[in-house]
């Protein structure tokens, strides 16, 4: 039984991991299009949510399996929890990449005057905070994803910035208000990605510590140790210490 509980996470890792991947690719591509003012490309975004949501589903009907037929323990246990969580945080920021790619495909018909905003930077922080996620997770690196949990702070700041310019062009007298309101709705996405990717930073840490850290994020790297690996607490009671081989 062991064997095939074993063989059955590290399947259900290998689907995260790769649904991670196309996530991070569907946001670049929907942020290329607002670059790019590339209608088509904003629609092929689009047209690809449904495929990330089918893979949603399957991920959470096999750890409700897993739930079921192995009743895991300990690690065993979190590991499950976690991944639900960080599968619907995965769905969620796929759709938040659809909402970008609307909003690119409405920016391709809206004139763009001289506008210079810092979605450029907002979005290569917010995808190097989902690429940093999944490298904490596949290296069990729980300093990694405080990083992540720090991060948003940053994308939060560059949100609000984004705001004050907005507001300031506005104000101004501004030709292009509806490019404008639609750059602050790409903004306003972007900080959601990143308090996805927090959150997954801060279930990640839950899976590898124990630690439930979501209401003192502040002080989540000092108190954790500098190795997720090593720093891990030992669980007696695990599928590969406590369950009898066939």
């Amino acid at each position: 039984m062991a064997i095939i509980f074993l063989r059955e996470i590290e399947t259900l890792k290998e689907r995260v991991l790769r649904l991670s991947i196309d996530v991070e690719d569907r946001l670049r591509q929907a942020l290329l299009a607002v670059a790019n003012r590339d209608a088509a490309l904003a629609s092929s975004v689009m047209d690809g949510d449904v495929e990330i949501d089918r893979r949603e589903v399957a991920i959470e009907e096999e750890c409700l399996k897993l739930l079921a037929l192995h009743q895991p323990v300990a690690s065993d246990l979190r590991f499950v929890i976690a991944t639900l969580k960080v599968n619907n945080d995965l769905e969620r920021i796929g759709d938040l990449a659809v909402n970008i790619a609307d909003r690119a495909r409405l920016l391709a018909a809206a004139p763009l005057p001289g506008i210079r905003l810092p979605i450029d930077r907002m979005g290569t922080l917010s995808i190097g905070m989902l690429r940093k996620v999944f490298q904490a997770f596949m290296e069990h690196d729980a300093r990694l994803a405080a990083e992540v949990v720090a991060s948003d702070d940053e994308v939060d700041d560059m949100n609000r910035d984004m705001i004050a310019s907005v507001v300031g062009r506005m104000r101004a007298g501004d030709p292009s208000p509806e490019a404008l309101l639609l750059l602050l709705g790409v903004s306003r996405e972007l900080e959601r990605v990143g308090d996805h990717a927090s959150n997954i930073a801060e279930d990640l840490i839950y899976m590898f510590q124990g630690e439930i850290v979501r209401h003192h994020k502040l002080d989540v790297a000092r108190q954790l140790p500098q190795n997720g690996v090593n720093g891990a607490p030992a669980d007696t009671d695990s599928a590969s210490s406590n369950r009898s081989t066939p």
